[in-house]
């Protein structure tokens, strides 16, 4: 039997999308204001997802605590209060769409997590664009 165990946490950050194989024209049309080349902030909303079994001993499938710790440990501390394409290395040379930050996430805490765990990360950009990686798309 599994079950699953949400964290939900939240990091306000900055970021511009670009590519820098593109002009500043095709940047503009297809990123928009996104593209802004003094960037632009968002209050990121996290949901970490653990799936796995009911410990018999604790009741638990994650110690919750733990999993707060980790993510304030090794996602907000690194992101929160950042601008992702200037203060952080993980960004310096991928584009930091709400897509690659998902999915830089996800690898920071699948290396901190037991893989008897399912792990999937949601994270919403704004209230109503979000995107979801697990690992195994």
């Amino acid at each position: 039997m599994k079950i699953a165990v949400y964290r939900k946490e939240h990091f306000n950050a900055a970021h511009r999308l670009h590519n820098p194989n593109w002009t500043d024209e095709q940047n503009e049309a297809y990123f928009g204001k996104c593209n802004n080349k003094y960037y632009h902030g968002h209050n990121y909303e996290l949901i970490v997802k653990l799936l796995g079994p009911i410990d018999p001993d604790s009741g638990y499938v994650f110690d919750m605590k733990v999993l707060s710790d980790l993510i304030k440990e090794h996602v907000l501390n690194k992101f929160d209060h950042k601008n992702l394409n200037l203060d952080t290395d993980e960004f310096k040379n991928l584009n930091p769409s709400a897509e690659n930050i998902a999915v830089v996430i996800w690898n920071i805490l699948r290396e901190k997590i037991d893989h008897k765990y399912e792990l999937t990360i949601r994270l919403y950009e704004t209230e109503r664009n979000f995107v979801e990686y697990d690992g195994n798309i």
